[in-house]
């Protein structure tokens, strides 16, 4: 790939020798992915035999604190990316459950405290990736500010790599709060959620409701005298431990067991976000027709031949 290939537009963004490189590794002929910790290979399928793997560049390219955003390449494991961080004071909206940057982006994984941490798709500004062709595009800008285009980043969350490699994220991060404490309350989960001001996090296991409260420590306080008055109080260590299996419903099933089909064991879910761990894996659920086709359509403009991560499908979860 020569640099007469991508457009003036992108070269004037600033692309470095590394990226350059990994669009050339990538190249535009044979089917190809990118492999990271294979934590989610499971989701939307298998890769096809025979496709070419290959590994994305890795590293913090630039981070500043006081504008609290991040530019990370997508190999990057996340655990690192949350180490750096941390050693300011901040985080991202990223899920710390293993993986790279760019993998979890690629499944569109929010983090298990979204209330806190804010949802994936509105905290990724920035996104590099190299395209079908073999080229470098980015698309978004490094602030919420003065961006305009189609929202390449948003797409690019939940795709599963099927419209673009990723090489490259610029996130948006927050302050650690000054003090978190874990709780379980006997209380319905509904409850407890509308009760408390920005909780980080609120699960339910069918039993009993387990909060993350986070802020300033008056505020904190309070917080738990109003959830001592719901029910029985107990402070926990963190968030009690997850079966291994997530499951993606809306929130309103997520909180009702019928709708988890004839899944008998332990499970956990996420209030508010749709999102419940479980013993078992859940059961493939195909999109609707209408849906089906404008991914179909989707999908063949950015990859007309079909060589980005084939077999996988970013529409059954």
């Amino acid at each position: 790939m020569s640099a007469q290939s991508t457009p003036v537009a992108t070269l004037a963004a600033g692309i470095d020798d590394e990226l350059w490189a990994f669009a050339r590794e990538v190249g535009d002929t044979d089917p190809i992915t990118v492999v990271g910790h294979r934590t989610r290979d499971d989701i939307g399928g298998r890769v096809l035999p025979g496709t070419r793997e290959i590994t994305a560049p890795k590293g913090v390219v630039d981070y500043d604190p006081a504008e609290m955003t991040v530019r990370v390449r997508a190999g990057t494991p996340v655990a690192d990316l949350a180490s750096a961080l941390a050693a300011h004071g901040q985080r991202c909206a990223l899920p710390e459950r293993g993986g790279t940057v760019g993998g979890a982006i690629a499944v569109g994984e929010n983090h298990l405290g979204v209330h806190g941490r804010g949802r994936l798709r509105a905290a990724v500004l920035q996104v590099r990736y190299i395209s079908a062709e073999g080229r470098v595009i980015t698309g978004g800008g490094p602030t919420v500010k003065n961006v305009s285009g189609f929202d390449l980043p948003r797409l690019m969350c939940g795709a599963l790599g099927t419209l673009g490699l990723l090489a490259e994220v610029t996130l948006r991060t927050n302050p650690i709060p000054a003090v978190q404490r874990w709780v379980c309350v006997d209380a319905a989960p509904t409850t407890v959620a509308d009760a408390v001001l920005r909780p980080g996090c609120v699960l339910y296991d069918g039993s009993a409701t387990h909060v993350l409260v986070e802020g300033h420590e008056p505020d904190v306080d309070a917080m738990l005298n109003t959830l001592d008055a719901l029910g029985h109080l107990t402070v926990t260590d963190g968030a009690p431990s997850l079966p291994p299996h997530r499951w993606s419903l809306t929130p309103q099933e997520s909180l009702d067991p019928a709708a988890h089909g004839h899944h008998t064991g332990r499970s956990v879910a996420v209030v508010g976000v749709g999102i419940v761990f479980a013993d078992e894996p859940q059961p493939p659920r195909s999109p609707d027709a209408a849906s089906r086709i404008i991914g179909d359509r989707l999908r063949s403009r950015f990859d007309p031949r079909g060589r980005l991560n084939p077999g996988r499908d970013p529409q059954v979860r």
